[in-house]
């Protein structure tokens, strides 16, 4: 995310604001307060931005019986449909319905255009990192990017080491996290590489808001996103083996108690396929089968929402009862294809994510669009020193934790968690990476009282296939917690619907 405080940076460290429109705080935001941050809808002076005076305009003449109404209609509608995720380890009870905010993100098209641009550069230069690696290594033999770094990379797959990928893509689908700082520039904190995860709220609360606020979709001029599934079945059958002309395509769910299962159902339901377990497959002559009333069916494309580990008990995690014997043998003799591909995590690891910069110079000769937020590596000594004398002050992540897991957020934590968490990186240095705390951007939010300011990051979703794709918009996700930054469901976060306009604003 962006950072409020610019710290040194030793050598090894990796390293569009809206224009505000003068107007009268009115109606819901009379006692609204920025608190200094940036806000996504209003200017400091607490009037709206210029591409969200519509919306504002609706929703100051809303009462406050009219919004709650609106609300609870449309929790009762995600609990009906059963729009939920599933959280691990709490006693509470697994299953959750998602918690939807009905106050839109209005993104407009300047600087969509800014952000689809840069996103598209970042994908590119990880897939061309990715085929990289895994064949000639020059990034590697340059020196452009320490080799240790990637062969003690966790997900980095020597097994996959001159294989050659259907297509030479290896992320097909990404959902990289963007944030923006008190200044409201934009900013990377992370890309997601392997499974990313949200897209199924991304149409759902759209869905809801439409109904919702069904006029002011007209009059803002707000572009649609209900193409995603189709233009995700395009790509997954355009990565087929060759001489296929009609693919069968199929996803691979770990089960119901994953914590994306209802997105697993919802997209193979949008596109038309079936979703599978792996006791669902069998693979016969390094061919993929799928069991069916009707006796074996050739399968051709998996979407995979298994991790490398547990796909194959064969090749990987041998205890692994999630994945399909065989599967890998199957992948090597090209008679199917795998999205994403298998080592595509080393792209997720947050150490690597530190070096994307230096990809995009290297690969595509461009400077980053997109930057990131500050990074220090603690396997870097004199980072090292600096992140456990700075504890207090920094976010501190384990390289392949996701979820909001594995964090110490440094200002919020104990000091017996931050001491624990020193012990660890002395441990494992190579595991953690560490960033400055940055004032993310807030949008007002609806609560008990009307309308508070909550914290706010953006997951855009990209399809790399025969061309490029970018859903505009995404997942807003908001910490709903008072004061919080983790916006993840798993830790109390919620979303919006979030709105792309169309035309000059």
């Amino acid at each position: 995310m962006p950072t409020a405080t610019d710290s040194a940076q030793n050598e090894t460290t990796c390293s569009g604001t809206g224009a505000a429109a003068p107007a009268t705080p009115s109606g819901p935001f009379r006692s609204y307060d920025t608190q200094g941050y940036f806000d996504e809808m209003l200017d400091p002076s607490g009037g709206p931005r210029p591409h969200y005076a519509r919306f504002a305009q609706r929703l100051t003449g809303m009462s406050r019986t009219e919004f709650e109404a609106k609300r609870r209609a449309v929790d009762l509608a995600f609990m009906r449909q059963g729009i939920t995720f599933n959280v691990y380890g709490d006693s509470r009870g697994t299953e959750r319905i998602f918690p939807f905010d009905l106050v839109p993100r209005i993104i407009p098209a300047a600087e969509w255009a800014y952000l689809e641009t840069g996103l598209i550069q970042r994908i590119t230069a990880l897939n061309l990192f990715l085929h990289d690696i895994y064949h000639d290594q020059h990034i590697i033999r340059d020196g452009t990017i320490p080799a240790e770094y990637v062969f003690s990379a966790k997900h980095f797959r020597r097994e996959f080491v001159n294989f050659p990928v259907p297509r030479d893509i290896y992320i097909h689908i990404c959902g990289t996290d963007i944030i923006r700082d008190a200044a409201g520039k934009y900013l990377v904190l992370e890309d997601n590489g392997r499974c990313p995860s949200g897209v199924s709220y991304v149409l759902e609360n759209r869905r809801a808001i439409k109904r919702t606020f069904p006029e002011s979709f007209e009059e803002n001029g707000v572009r649609p996103v209900e193409h995603y599934p189709a233009e995700l079945l395009k790509l997954l059958k355009y990565i087929a083996p060759a001489g296929i002309a009609d693919p069968t395509v199929v996803l691979l769910t770990p089960g119901a108690f994953n914590s994306a299962y209802f997105e697993h159902t919802y997209l193979a339901r949008q596109m038309g396929i079936e979703i599978v377990e792996g006791r669902d497959l069998l693979v016969r002559d390094q061919h993929v089968y799928m069991r069916t009333t009707k006796g074996l069916q050739p399968v051709h494309v998996i979407y995979r929402r298994i991790d490398d580990d547990f796909i194959d008990p064969l090749v990987f995690r041998h205890d692994s009862a999630l994945g399909v014997p065989g599967l890998i043998n199957a992948y090597r003799a090209g008679h199917v294809s795998l999205a994403n591909s298998v080592g595509t995590g080393v792209a997720d690891d947050k150490v690597m994510y530190c070096f994307v910069p230096r990809m995009i110079k290297y690969y595509l000769d461009q400077e980053p669009i997109l930057p990131n937020v500050p990074t220090y590596l603690a396997s870097e000594e004199a980072d090292r020193r600096y992140i456990v004398e700075h504890l207090p002050e920094l976010v501190v992540k384990a390289a392949n934790e996701a979820g909001g897991y594995g964090m110490l957020m440094g200002p919020q934590a104990a000091a017996a968690e931050r001491e624990e968490f020193r012990r660890r990186i002395e441990a494992e240095p190579r595991n953690y990476i560490a960033q400055p705390v940055v004032r993310l951007s807030r949008h007002p939010t609806g609560h008990e009282d009307g309308f508070a300011g909550r914290h706010v990051d953006l997951r855009p979703f990209i399809l790399y296939g025969e061309k490029t794709v970018v859903v505009p918009g995404g997942l807003t996700r908001v910490a709903l917690r008072p004061g919080s930054l983790v916006v993840n469901s798993s830790q109390g976060g919620g979303s919006k619907d979030t709105w792309v306009l169309y035309g000059s604003e």
